[in-house]
């Protein structure tokens, strides 16, 4: 169908346009942004009985040659010279990037692994491990001490486990493939010989945990990954901290008390300690329903140990609150135990709930609660302003419309209805009617409204962290964490079944000026399903289904990471 000439008018020139009538509102919008500069979002073009839609089918409208158009609205960044600009790097195609190049692309499917034999626990393991930008880059800085050169009298000693992390996270991240990790499943068995073990039947190796898998790699990370102290000298080591314990452990004060009256009145005191964590785990018993409950039946439990006072065995009490909690909280279902009449590990079926952000204030200590209850309830009281914000905003511009519609439907009744109309209009106010005229604002108002809100909010959040927590780089300072990964397991005992990972999609970066480095990340909700060397995306709604409650997949392993807070340079 042939393009229609029409005129837009808009603050006192005149756009000659060739009006497509196969195409939509939003299309034509989008030519009058390159001849005007206001982009689409910000632009009111006036047609008869109201407002043109973006989806609004051009050729129902019955445009005329020569027909003329009112456009209102003004350019966001106040310059229509200034919409066209070069871009500030050269466009790369996918088909003239490299297979390593293409795999770092923005929003590019990462690699798989290979199964090698009953290894998906390992697989499912390192592809949630691999979730951690932090662990990434100092895998990057890692460089491992020489070894020794082994001789007839000294062997050769293990492969370093640390390196062969580095090397495989490297490989995986210039490719799409899936990738066979061999050399680290080398070291793995090197360090910790439990998984060379043989499968019963003689052929080839037998399926082992995911949970001991993530415990044997976190501890030897724990050894040899270290935090150079920008701060201290080349040669003062004191400051240096392993990575794990900055990002990954947490502390508890646990106090192991006598149930008895009796040891109480022979003077026996409660015993205090405090103990590092690398995970919570979550008990599962007959009343279990949701991840609150296991967590809660680990910190609180009984058990049987020697009372000195009484000269016997006796029943105590143990009650453990954190007092120190990490950026990155692992979340371990005890799911496994010991069958006697099998003589292997049975799993506990039980459908047990876990949420998408976690809150953990209720299980630390009374003086971390004061630090992190003021931070935690801004967080959301924040978050419950920005939602009425919205509301405000989308009531306001319902209004709006209502109001353009109504006068644009005014504007074309008779004389003698007008007239009706405006001597109504000149009658006497009721005393409901005496308040001033609404004022509608434009989107730029909102949004500058919106982002001054934010930015106060954000001043005031920063200032309620406490000094401690806020030195503390890789501490949670508000109690609450995001999932972030999931490790499954599928089958009804831990020596068969498969394991696979759920690792949330990593936000891409957009453009926003009020951000820190003028960049930000937006998410999308979506998932990576590791399913050893198949990659596929998934709905959050896929993880609501991963609680348990029979053989299908059922979550193992919960990665946790604390929300992001305001830093200093967001709210200068």
């Amino acid at each position: 169908m042939a393009t229609i000439p029409v005129i837009v008018k808009h603050q006192g020139k005149r756009f000659e346009v060739e009006l497509d009538p196969t195409a939509n509102g939003e299309t034509f919008k989008f030519q009058l942004y390159s001849l005007t500069g206001v982009e689409p979002e910000r632009q009111k073009i006036l047609i008869k009985g109201g407002q043109l839609k973006d989806e609004t089918d051009l050729g129902s409208l019955g445009v005329k040659p020569g027909q003329t158009f009112m456009m209102m609205g003004t350019p966001g960044s106040g310059d229509p010279g200034m919409v066209l600009r070069k871009p500030k790097e050269t466009p790369k195609f996918m088909e003239d990037m490299t297979e390593a190049e293409a795999a770092r692309a923005e929003g590019a499917t990462p690699a798989g692994l290979q199964n090698l034999g009953n290894t998906c626990y390992l697989n499912s393991t390192l592809q949630t491990l691999r979730a951690l930008p932090e662990l990434q880059e100092e895998l990057q800085n890692y460089k491992p001490l020489r070894q020794p050169q082994s001789s007839l009298f000294t062997p050769s000693t293990a492969i370093d486990l640390t390196a062969s992390l580095r090397d495989l996270y490297k490989q995986m991240s210039e490719t799409q493939e899936g990738f066979p990790p061999m050399m680290f499943l080398n070291a793995l068995r090197s360090a910790f010989p439990q998984f060379a073990q043989k499968a019963r039947d003689g052929r080839g190796y037998a399926q082992q945990d995911a949970e001991e898998a993530w415990s044997q790699i976190v501890s030897q990370l724990r050894q040899k990954l270290v935090i150079k102290d920008k701060d201290s000298n080349a040669g003062d080591a004191d400051k240096d901290v392993s990575f794990v314990d900055q990002y990954l452990s947490g502390r508890f004060d646990t106090v192991l008390e006598c149930s008895e009256q009796a040891a109480k009145d022979a003077g026996e005191m409660p015993i205090e300690s405090s103990d590092i964590f690398f995970k919570l785990n979550c008990h599962i018993g007959k009343d279990t329903n949701h991840l609150r409950d296991g967590i809660m039946a680990s910190l609180e439990e009984d058990i049987e140990k020697h009372s000195d006072a009484l000269d016997r065995n006796a029943v105590y009490t143990k009650k453990s609150r954190i007092s120190r909690l990490p950026k990155y909280l692992t979340v371990h279902f005890v799911r496994f135990y010991w069958k006697r009449e099998t003589q292997k590990k049975a799993k506990i079926m039980r459908k047990v709930t876990f949420p998408a952000e976690l809150d953990v204030v209720e299980f630390c200590t009374e003086e971390l609660k004061r630090h992190l209850i003021p931070v935690r309830d801004k967080v959301r009281e924040i978050r419950k302003d920005e939602q009425d914000m919205e509301r405000a905003r989308k009531r306001q511009k319902r209004a709006h419309q209502e109001e353009e519609q109504a006068a644009a439907t005014f504007a074309s009744e008779p004389l003698q209805k007008k007239k009706e109309a405006e001597s109504k209009a000149t009658e006497p106010k009721s005393k409901d009617d005496n308040g001033p005229p609404e004022v509608f604002k434009t989107d730029a108002e909102y949004e500058a409204e919106k982002a001054e809100s934010l930015l106060a909010a954000k001043r005031e959040l920063f200032g309620l962290i406490d000094p401690s927590l806020a030195n503390d780089e890789g501490a949670n300072k508000s109690g609450l964490y995001d999932l972030r990964g999931v490790i499954t397991h599928q089958g009804a005992s831990a020596d068969s079944g498969h394991y696979t990972a759920y690792v949330k999609k990593q936000g891409r970066l957009v453009d926003d000026p009020k951000a820190p480095g003028g960049k930000r990340r937006e998410e999308d909700g979506k998932w990576w399903w590791f399913n050893d060397d198949k990659v596929s995306e998934v709905g959050e709604e896929k993880i609501e289904t991963l609680a348990g409650g029979g053989e299908s997949h059922s979550a193992l392993i919960l990665l946790y990471r604390a929300i992001d807070l305001p830093t200093a340079e967001e709210v200068k």
